[in-house]
């Protein structure tokens, strides 16, 4: 998939979900970078579930880096998080696949993975894709962990 095919989606999906909402919501293009973003992750996600595969724009993306207790990790690409996630969570409250946390256009995001318990940021369960920044705290069941570069 295209970063324009991408984009298409997800201006579709987000005028879906404006026409379904029970309240006013301004027009894709009056709509902040970051809700685009959002929404570009989202339609990302949902092809990366479906087996569709994606075409990045091209650039260098800063890692991820993670403060989880005494560790610090940095990570480059999509990663998962979760009791069997490339990045290993021992918590009975987290999902085998808890949550991804992934690139798109160049900045960070996660999105849960529908988990049971779900994924907390800066203290509110979210269900939308989420970008990420400095001091993030984002909680996956009792495991708290702080992003320290995005």
């Amino acid at each position: 998939m295209t970063s324009s095919s991408l984009e298409h989606l997800a201006r579709i999906a987000y005028e879906a979900h404006r026409g379904a909402h029970s309240t006013s919501l301004p027009p894709w293009e009056d709509t902040s970078e970051q809700d685009q973003l959002a929404w570009k992750a989202a339609v990302s996600a949902v092809a990366a579930q479906t087996g569709g595969t994606l075409v990045e724009e091209a650039g260098p993306t800063r890692p991820l880096i993670i403060q989880v207790g005494d560790e610090r990790l940095s990570f480059s690409t999509t990663f998962t998080a979760g009791r069997q996630g490339n990045l290993a969570i021992t918590d009975e409250f987290a999902s085998s696949h808890h949550c991804r946390f992934q690139i798109s256009h160049g900045l960070w995001f996660i999105v849960d993975l529908g988990s049971t318990n779900g994924t907390v940021l800066n203290g509110r369960r979210f269900r939308a894709p989420q970008h990420l920044k400095k001091g993030d705290k984002v909680k996956i069941g009792r495991t708290v962990m702080t992003v320290v570069s995005a």
